[in-house]
Order: structure tokens, then sequence, then C-alpha cells
């Protein structure tokens, strides 16, 4: 008796260490599985986060990163389709930047629609534009809050009616500091169980991170663009250097020197030494309204038409009137050109000078060292297309006697600011031609920009500067 009850105490105590055996190495199985869930998940994670880094580089293309942050949700967390919608440049709508060939839409399609001859789900999604406010995406969109939708909830209703018949989805917007970059959906159809909630926070940290490295992308590609431009930019820079004079003309009786600074990369100003014929040559200034590419590129033209229209014209008056004619159909409203125009004759002691609406020359006689303005009349190039500028613009001819100068120049000598806001102004313009009249046309330049930059000191340049002396010997 007693033996049999030992045995059956035995069998139970065995069949219970059994069973509590079974059940451990059925926790210890499921453990490992998970475990092994986990390190595939993080893997996919690392990866994910590698590619993330990886696209952010000055080769790689936007289209790139848009399909690996969707299709590393979907790999990540075994979803069938999804999109990512990023904001229009108006930041008027959604637009898709990439869509999985099985995206549903996240969003209500009008049955007209779906009835259409050659309607396809694809084709719609990737391109159809979202509003705000517009079904559970523009939703998302507009409130800023990330959604988890499955089972009864009525928001999955339309994407259930699409080819994926979803039965469970994630949106969540992508947000980073002030920006609203669009939203990234995921779906999961019926041979899937529904998102679950550690799922859902999973992609919320996807999301995040793919916000900050579109935000990223976007800061890449406009440096790189900035950097394409500044390549543009000092192209131009050095093209408009080769079009202004490398010397001085050698004309008997005269001594010549100019300078051009522009205050960006390409000026507005700009000034030239043109051959007129044997005996006569060509002084021009000027002064496109406006600053950077638009202004140097009206420069140029008004440079190429003077030029081409200089020669053998002895009356500066003729040559602007031409000038103005040609180019006044092709300048905007809101823009203009100063200029003045000086022929210099060789051996002769008169300059004959035509002013369009440019600063008023100076002449500096040196019998009694004076500086005095010169108002030759005449009207900005550009505003009128000839009825009034032909009637007033005219030459005006002034005789120079020895070391007398004549001094063209444009405002940003004279409206040039220190750190006070206040300007260089006439006065320090002409006690610099005083101090400096007796070294040349050269020194007069070189005093002026000297007085110029150290009366600016450490202020940016806000305009062009250019100048032209021309000395009688």
């Amino acid at each position: 008796m007693w033996a049999a009850l030992f045995f059956a105490l035995f069998a139970v105590t065995a069949g219970s260490f059994v069973s509590v055996f079974r059940r451990q190495r059925a926790m210890i199985v499921a453990l490992r599985r998970a475990r092994e869930k986990i390190q595939l998940e993080e893997t996919r994670v690392f990866d994910f986060l590698h590619g993330l880094g990886a696209a952010l580089s000055d080769t790689s293309k936007p289209s790139d990163l848009h399909v690996l942050i969707v299709e590393g949700a979907l790999r990540i967390l075994g979803a069938h389709g999804g999109a990512l919608y990023l904001t229009g440049a108006a930041g008027e709508a959604l637009r898709p930047a990439f869509a999985t060939r099985n995206c549903p839409p996240f969003y209500e399609v009008p049955p007209a629609v779906l009835l259409e001859p050659g309607f396809a789900w694809p084709s719609h999604v990737r391109l159809h534009a979202v509003g705000s406010g517009e079904g559970t995406l523009g939703a998302v969109w507009r409130d800023g809050e990330p959604l988890l939708l499955r089972g009864e909830d009525s928001r999955l209703a339309p994407l259930r009616a699409a080819a994926l018949q979803v039965t469970s989805a994630m949106l969540c917007p992508l947000h980073y500091g002030e920006q609203n970059l669009g939203v990234l959906a995921i779906a999961r159809g019926p041979e899937s169980e529904p998102f679950q909630s550690a799922e859902f926070q999973i992609f919320k940290a996807i999301a995040e991170q793919s916000a900050f490295a579109l935000y990223n992308a976007i800061i890449f590609s406009e440096a790189a663009e900035k950097r394409r431009l500044d390549q543009d930019l000092a192209v131009a820079h050095e093209i408009q250097r080769i079009l202004l004079p490398a010397n001085a003309p050698d004309i008997d009786g005269f001594q010549i020197a100019g300078i051009n600074i522009p205050a960006k990369q390409v000026s507005g100003d700009y000034y030239d030494y043109i051959p007129v014929d044997e005996n006569h040559c060509g002084v021009a200034i000027a002064d496109v309204s406006g600053k950077g590419v638009p202004a140097s590129l009206i420069m140029a033209m008004c440079r190429s038409v003077l030029r081409s229209r200089a020669e053998a014209q002895l009356s500066p008056a003729s040559a602007l009137r031409v000038v103005n004619a040609q180019l006044f159909p092709d300048i905007k409203e809101d823009m203009f050109i100063s200029m003045a125009y000086a022929i210099l004759e060789r051996g002769s002691p008169v300059v004959t000078l035509s002013r369009a609406g440019h600063d008023a020359p100076l002449l500096y006689t040196a019998r009694d060292r004076s500086v005095s303005k010169i108002y030759p009349p005449g009207m900005a190039l550009g505003i009128d297309s000839g009825g009034v500028f032909n009637r007033i613009t005219s030459d005006f001819s002034l005789t120079l006697e020895p070391d007398d100068c004549l001094v063209l120049y444009t405002d940003g000598v004279t409206e040039a600011l220190d750190a006070a806001g206040d300007e260089f102004g006439m006065p320090n313009v002409i006690k610099a031609i005083q101090a400096s009249a007796a070294d040349g046309a050269a020194g007069i330049i070189t005093r002026l920009t000297d007085d110029l930059r150290a009366f600016v000191g450490s202020q940016p340049q806000h305009d062009d500067i250019t100048l032209i002396v021309i000395r009688k010997k």
C-alpha cells in the first residue's frame, strides 16, 4: 500500500515536473524568439538610421531619401503599403514625394472618380495633392497629431475599400522645430495583425528621425545650391572684370585713371574707354539702378550698345540718344541707367561731355585749387523712349588748363556709410581731390579710395564704387 502510494506520488510529482519543464522550455523558446525579434527590429532600426545618415550627402538625391524613409518604415514595422507626403512650396497642400505601388489613399476618393475610364489606384495616389483637412491625411497634417487606426475605427472605411483593403494604419506629421514638413503614413492589409501600441511608438520615433533627416536634406540642398550660385557668380565676376578696361588709353595731352569696386560679386556700375576714331577717345561711366545680377546684366547690355554705336560719333549726346532708343524697350519700368560720356581729342584741351542723369562731374581748377560741379542737361537712360530724352540731353564743352582735373564718379562714393550711419559726402570728396591733385590722376584715385576705406572702417560696402579722373597735362 505504501509502495503504491509512493509510486503514485512520484508519478504526480514527475508529471508536474515535466509539465513545469515543458512550460519553462516553451517560455524560454518564446523569450528567445521575442529577443530575436527585438534584435531583428533593432538591426532594422539601426540600418534605417544608418541609411538616413548616408543619404545626407552632397551627391544624394532627395528622391533617394524619400524612398528610404517609406521603405524603411515598411520593413521595420511589417507594413504592406505607405507614402511620404511633403508640404508644397507654397504650403497650400501635401504632395506625394513617394508612394509604394499598393499604397492606399489616406483620403476619400469620390465615387465618380472611381468610375472614370482608366482609373488606377497607384496613379491616383501618386498624383493627387491633399489639402488641409482633406481625409485622414489632411486632418493629421492640419492638427499635427499622430494617429493609430485599427479595429472598427470609422476613419478606416475609405481605406478598406482601396486595393490593399486596409485593416490598420498609422499616420504621423513630420515636424522639425517650427517647420511643418509633411506626413508619413503606412498601412497593413488583412493578412497581418493590426498595429499595436508598441509599434505605434516605434513609428513615431521613425517619423521624428525622418523629419530630422528631411530638414537636414533641405539644408544640404540649399548649401549645395548656394555653392553652385557662388561658382556662377565667381564666373560672372571674372567676366565682368574682363569687360572693364585693363589699362587707361594713351591720349596726347591727358592723363586718365579709373577704378571699379563692386559691393557684391557683380556690379551695376561700369566705366569704359572707347576708341571713337584715330584722334578721339570716349570715356564713359554708368550706374544701373539696383545691385547684383540684374544690374550687371543691364550694365553689360549698355556697354555693348554704346561700344557698337560710338565709332566715328563725335557728339556724346547723339551717342547716348541712340543707346537710350535701343535699351528702352528692354528695361523694366523700375530700372534706369545714369551715365556720363565724355569725348577727348588728342592734343586739344577741349572735353565734350554729355550727362544722362548722372551725378554732376567735378572740375578741379589748378589755378585756385577750387572744385566745382558741372551740370550738363540730360535725363537717365531707359525712362523715356526718346521724345523727352532727345530734347533734354545735349553736349557740353569745357576747356581744361594744365593740371586741371575732371572727376567722374558714382553715388557709391559720396553715399558710403560709416558705423554711425553718416555719409562720406561731397565735402570729403572735394577735400581728397584738393589734397592729391598734384599727384596726378592715379594719385587722386588712390587718395579717394584710401579716405573712403578709413571712413567706412569695418562697415560692409552697400553700393558699387566707380571713379574716373581725367587730368590735363
